[in-house]
């Protein structure tokens, strides 16, 4: 859905309640500005977690049920490159 607004003499912009609403935007939720070819794009910041990498890695360890040893980023590049290389990923098993 497209809205429109109106910049204000102190360079500020209203997001229309109904666009705020569909995108979960909450008093004090920072957004990025991104400068493009065709205009500005205002995205909502990501939360930081504040889990270490380590805690993070262990709950997807744990939610895909992998129990072998930690890799290398070298060694996942490889094993996706090779996945690429076969065809891509199998969802159906």
């Amino acid at each position: 859905m497209n809205a429109r607004t109106t910049l204000s003499a102190k360079g500020q912009v209203v997001i229309p309640k109904d666009v705020r609403d569909r995108l979960n935007l909450a008093v004090g939720d920072r957004l990025e500005i991104v400068e493009r070819a065709d205009g500005v794009l205002l995205r909502k910041q990501a939360r930081k977690s504040g889990e270490s990498f380590e805690a993070i890695a262990a709950r997807i360890r744990g939610r895909v049920g992998y129990q072998g040893p930690a890799v290398s980023i070298e060694e996942m590049d490889e094993a996706l490159a090779e996945m690429w290389v076969r065809g891509g990923p199998r969802w159906d098993g």
